[in-house]
């Protein structure tokens, strides 16, 4: 599984004109999933983006995870994450895992993340998606659980 995690001081993702999910201060995580994915990952994902300590503590350093500064999760799924654009100039999406197998691993993330004590908001899998956030810092990290 890959993710582009962006902490973010609010954040929301608009499906046919009505807000699908929205969040205040955490993070917006970007997620795709690739043929070999299984739970295994979701799970070592879950634990990771948790985990992560990328908020300011008193002394201005990064030591605070979400569940310490009260932080949410909105999850978009984004399967473009596994495109190929090394050759020619349209991209190519064969490693992105197909719908039937990437959705339900995509809620049991969702549901890990919410098992680690975390709100978490969601988009709306395989619909056009309007995603609005404000990026704070900016922090934006690259995860990939192949690495």
């Amino acid at each position: 599984m890959r993710a582009v995690v962006q902490r973010v001081s609010e954040a929301s993702v608009v499906v046919d004109g009505q807000v699908a999910g929205e969040i205040g201060r955490g993070f917006l995580v970007l997620v795709g999933v690739t043929h070999s994915d299984s739970e295994v990952e979701a799970a070592a994902l879950a634990r990771k983006i948790a985990g992560l300590r990328v908020f300011e503590d008193a002394a201005g350093k990064f030591n605070l995870a979400l569940n310490e500064i009260g932080g949410a999760v909105l999850v978009v799924s984004q399967f473009t994450l596994y495109g190929d654009a090394r050759k020619g100039r349209r991209p190519s999406f064969t490693a992105a895992a197909r719908p039937e197998h990437a959705e339900p691993l995509i809620q049991r993330f969702v549901e890990l993340l919410r098992g680690e004590g975390l709100p978490v908001q969601t988009g709306v899998f395989g619909a056009i998606m309007a995603v609005h956030l404000v990026n704070d810092g900016p922090v934006t990290l690259w995860l990939d659980t192949a690495e």
